[in-house]
């Protein structure tokens, strides 16, 4: 992640700058550029949302968004999957989703990119858990660990076949082994 921030902003100039590829987030008065996705990481984003989804979306639990900019705690933030429940979903008067979401995600997950900061990453699930965030997940591929974060914000590493807890009301099993599995074709 690179800061690109030559003058302090704030939130509000921040969040009317036109968006970048790869997603930019604003923390700490800084604009820090989110590195561009590599294959682990993508595998992983998709396969992860799409397992969330099918068990939580039919049922109309909570629903995976990949790179949703949520805004909450004075920062603006893009986490790798953002989970909300079905009731915390924002949505407009017509009943359509909203585009801005302005709330902290109840369920948290980053994957960890080969020249992330490991502080600065962990730091976004722990300012995530400070707002209100449930459970969140720093998955990191290199070392086949993933650190989870929870409401107290409390922080423990997961490791083989460790089951990874997932939001409350999400019947769904999946140990660190699974997860990590998901990277075979």
């Amino acid at each position: 992640m690179t800061a690109t921030a030559i003058k302090p902003v704030t939130l509000e100039e921040f969040l009317e700058l036109s968006d970048t590829k790869p997603a930019s987030e604003f923390i700490d008065g800084q604009i820090i550029q989110k590195p561009m996705p590599q294959g682990e990481h993508s595998q992983l984003q998709i396969e992860i949302c799409e397992i969330v989804n099918q068990v939580a979306k039919p049922q109309k639990i909570a629903k995976a968004f990949p790179e949703l900019r949520c805004v909450f705690g004075g920062r603006a933030i893009v986490p790798d999957i953002a989970v909300f429940r079905w009731e915390r979903i924002p949505k407009l008067a017509s009943g359509r989703i909203a585009n801005r979401f302005e709330i902290y995600p109840d369920w948290a997950i980053e994957i960890l990119s080969p020249d992330q900061s490991y502080k600065q990453v962990l730091g976004k699930l722990l300012h995530c858990a400070k707002f209100g965030t449930e459970i969140g997940w720093l998955i990191d591929a290199e070392d086949e660990n993933i650190l989870v974060v929870d409401s107290d914000r409390r922080v423990i590493e997961l490791k083989d076949s460790d089951l990874l807890p997932v939001l409350s009301g999400i019947d769904l099993e999946l140990t660190v082994q699974k997860v990590f599995g998901l990277l075979s074709l």
